[in-house]
């Protein structure tokens, strides 16, 4: 049984430092896996296994103080990208960052999506998205798709949002997990694998993995206030007030509970330059009416539960639910008094809307002794379920026909649901009593299942609400598929200084057939200062069940664009094919090294090669896809410009070459009376190329030059990041330089352009987002031990992106091209925190 001493040194385990180190950089060879190595201390240090890894054995205990001086997460026994026992992070085969919730809290961010690329310059985000995908949160590494980063927590795989982003662009196809839904009080660090680890962790996982580890400590209560806003325009307000703390259970267990409430206003641009094409002197509404260039007004609510319970000696039973609920408005354009003057006779903006509920339920019962092996046996059900309506809206025809049109409709609902089940096991050997070896293997089962209902009539019928027309009965369904799974690693040791790991998987999916995997991983330690580690492997990515069954029709004042379904009827009168998995072979290679003490730094370079990138096709406008979006049941409404409409479905459209770099190096300065100084530099290089583009059921090129840019240069090609982290007595002040390179983008030729290239889905305009830094700085002072105080700004000095071209800027008010650079169109953010400790 578990006695109060383990779980005490169980929770020391998982109180991670304050500072950030990166977990590349070696000072002592791999770790042995000696067959004696020591078995799981509590319940309060599980993480998985084989989703997968099982316990680490407790280290050497710190003060808080120490701990908090040395900000050494590089010490810290990682559970992702690896299933030996008590792998430190700096010890890694593979690159892993370690990213404490201490670190998170100094980004000055809310929401956890954005938090963590201020830490990581591999993750990036889009500057802010459209229509009803900009309401979910997701990120991007290494420049590709947010579909290719797998999300884990605790080491179980996350099920992912319904909310799919429809409209064009880098991210068009996407349903990543939204971090957002997880309560930040939950989480006690994060392990970023950068790595592709489709051999332990199945589809997905190409670009890398993020594993959010959950608190798992029986006491204790913290609890965090934040507010903050835009001061150049005033607006953007936000506030987050949240808390988590620990209960024991029994004498060998415990439940820790988690929630917060997070809300940001719209932010608007309030600049001239945002004024509407459509205004003249003579008009009866402002000029600067249209409100689309904003971000999103959201409340989430966030709730977790998690415990432990040791049930006989050597077996215990876990568990984690976590619950959230989020509603979401975002301006469309501006409608001018002529669409309903009856209703808006001043004009009206569309709100497109979003009420989601999202849930995870994950049990599980574990061991240390199945003939030898430690195990784990769990199963988890998620489901992320949307309702996308309008509101502030009217459906003109609808009004000539019936005489009234709803203001408020819900315009369609989906639901994506995953139900999976592993087995996993591992344990220590000796060959021939000489080499040491981890052998792990395991099965997994997921059912995914996949709904869409249809909008309420007045959301479609006779052209549709204005904003964003529902989805018809002939676009309704539903759909499931089965994968199952298994898998096979050995970690050996044939010298004392040399790990070698060979891992392969096997995947059948009922819709998809089957995958092969495997991955070869080698570090060797030439000294305790100096070592290397490289990896080859091979991935997938099978098609999202929203990729291949999802459409939609976006409705704009003077055009509409058509999502259409790959398996309809009318995706197939313009080219649609079946999609097929996107497959992967990714490179890896890097140096680990301490030049001196506390100085860390590791370089690594990479290459990953994916075949049948999965996004939206070339589009087709004018007669042929107005067409096609006939088929799906669906009328335009009147005063649309033909050239104007356009249609586009899920395709396998190229594949792509990604190589990079990532260079990470950290050194702490121990300046004795005067603190301690943590200093950091984080760098990644990126660039992707097309090496062939496949061809649709015609014949034709799957992809233009438009769709080329949002694969190769949506992403920016660098991201560099320096970070001082000073503490002194009862102060912190964290400073942060972020320069994000280069992004280029082919804009489409919108309603201010010359005719003969207006709207032209062959020619393009070249627009660049030049380089920028941003500055970020945050000051604490921390009144007691159980009282912490911090004032920040992040982009002290307001940088945004650069403006487009007026002929590419469609109505006058997007003056960014949104889809691309990581820069936030809102500026300078400027935020209080109050944290409370007892």
């Amino acid at each position: 049984m578990f006695t109060k001493r383990r779980i005490l040194a169980a929770a020391t385990l998982l109180s991670f430092p304050f500072g950030f180190t990166y977990a590349q950089a070696a000072t002592q060879p791999a770790a042995q896996t000696a067959p004696k190595a020591k078995k799981a201390a509590s319940v309060h240090s599980r993480t998985s296994i084989g989703s997968t890894q099982a316990l680490a054995s407790v280290p050497k205990i710190r003060t808080r103080k120490a701990r908090d001086a040395s900000g050494d997460s590089g010490e810290s026994v990682i559970v992702t990208g690896t299933h030996a026992f008590n792998r430190k992070a700096r010890d890694s085969a593979v690159p892993v960052t370690v990213v404490s919730s201490a670190t998170l809290r100094r980004s000055g961010q809310l929401n956890l999506a954005d938090a963590i690329t201020r830490v990581d310059p591999s993750i990036t985000v889009t500057a802010n998205g459209a229509d009803a995908g900009a309401l979910t949160s997701a990120i991007r590494m290494r420049g590709l798709n947010p579909n290719e980063v797998l999300v884990l927590v605790d080491g179980k795989r996350r099920n992912t949002t319904a909310n799919i982003y429809a409209d064009n662009g880098p991210q068009q196809g996407s349903t990543p997990v939204d971090l957002n839904m997880i309560p930040a009080g939950a989480i006690d660090h994060i392990e970023i694998l950068r790595d592709g680890a489709a051999a332990l962790y199945g589809s997905d996982a190409i670009a890398g993995v993020v594993n959010i580890i959950t608190k798992k400590t029986s006491h204790g209560i913290n609890t965090v206030a934040q507010t903050g806003a835009n001061a150049y325009n005033g607006d953007g307000w936000q506030y987050l007030i949240g808390a988590d703390g620990g209960l024991k259970w029994g004498n060998d267990g415990f439940v820790h509970l988690s929630g917060q409430v997070y809300h940001t206003d719209h932010w608007v641009s309030n600049l001239k330059s945002t004024n509407d094409h459509r205004w003249t002197p003579t008009s009866s509404w402002p000029a600067n009416s249209n409100k689309i260039l904003s971000n999103p007004e959201e409340t989430r609510e966030n709730l977790s539960i998690e415990w432990g319970k040791g049930i006989t000696e050597g077996i215990e039973t876990y568990g984690l639910i976590t619950y959230a609920h989020r509603h979401s408005e975002a301006y469309e354009n501006y409608r001018t008094p002529t669409v309903a003057p009856s209703a808006f006779p001043y004009g009206f903006s569309p709100l497109e809307t979003i009420e989601e509920n999202d849930f995870q339920a994950n049990l599980g019962i574990k061991g240390d002794n199945l003939f030898g092996f430690s195990w784990d046996l769990s199963t988890l059900y998620g489901q992320d379920d949307d309702d996308i309506g309008n509101k502030n809206t009217f459906n003109p025809n609808y009004y000539k026909a019936y005489g009234f049109s709803p203001t408020t409709v819900r315009a369609q609902s989906y639901s994506l649901a995953q139900w999976t089940s592993n087995f996993d096991a591992r344990r220590n050997f000796r060959i021939a009593d000489v080499v040491p070896m981890t052998l792990a293997f395991g099965a997994e089962h997921r059912l995914e299942m996949y709904k869409i209902k249809a909008g309420e009539p007045a959301s479609y019928e006779l052209g549709g609400t204005q904003g964003f027309a529902g989805l018809t009965p002939q676009n309704a369904g539903q759909w499931q598929r089965n994968i199952w799974a298994g898998y096979l690693d050995g970690d050996f040791h044939p010298l004392p200084h040399w790990d070698l790991d060979f891992a392969g998987r096997f995947e059948h999916y009922t819709d998809m057939g089957n995958t092969e995997n495997g991955k070869v991983t080698t570090r060797y330690d030439i000294t305790s200062k100096l070592a290397i580690r490289g990896t080859i492997s091979n991935g997938f990515r099978a098609p999202t069940m929203p990729e291949q069954y999802y459409s939609a029709l976006n409705v704009s004042p003077t055009g509409a664009s058509g999502l259409l379904q790959t398996v309809g009827a009318a995706g197939k009168t313009i080219g649609a094919q079946r999609l097929k998995p996107e497959r992967s072979t990714s490179a890896e290679g890097g140096i680990i090294a301490e030049p001196l003490k506390d100085w860390h730094v590791s370089v690594d370079v990479y290459q990953i090669n994916i075949r049948d990138r999965i996004i939206g096709s070339a589009t087709v406008n004018g007669q042929q896809a107005l067409d096609a979006i006939a088929l799906t049941g669906v009328n335009l409404p009147s005063g649309i410009e033909l050239d104007n409409v356009t249609a586009n479905y899920f395709a396998n459209v190229a594949s792509t070459r990604t190589q990079g770099l990532d260079l990470q190096s950290d050194y702490l300065l121990h300046l004795h009376r005067f603190g301690t100084l943590n200093l950091s530099a984080m760098l990644n290089l990126n660039r992707t190329r097309i090496s062939h583009i496949n061809t649709n059921a015609f014949g034709d090129p799957a992809a233009n030059a438009q769709t080329v840019g949002y694969l190769t240069t949506g992403s920016p090609r660098s991201k560099l990041i320096l970070n001082a982290y000073w503490t002194y007595h009862q102060w912190d002040v964290n400073l942060r330089q972020t320069r994000y390179g280069e992004t280029k983008s082919l804009l489409t030729y919108e309603d201010l352009a010359p005719t003969a290239i207006k709207y032209s889905n062959t020619e393009w305009a070249e627009f660049k987002n030049t380089p920028a830094w941003l500055t970020d700085l945050e000051v604490g002072y921390r009144f007691t031990e159980h009282w912490h105080f911090a004032i920040g700004a992040n982009n002290i000095f307001n940088q945004r992106p650069r403006h487009v071209n007026p002929i590419t800027n469609y109505l006058g008010p997007k003056i960014y091209d949104t889809d691309s650079s990581g820069i936030p169109i809102y500026g300078a953010y400027y935020y209080g925190r109050l944290n409370a400790t007892f």
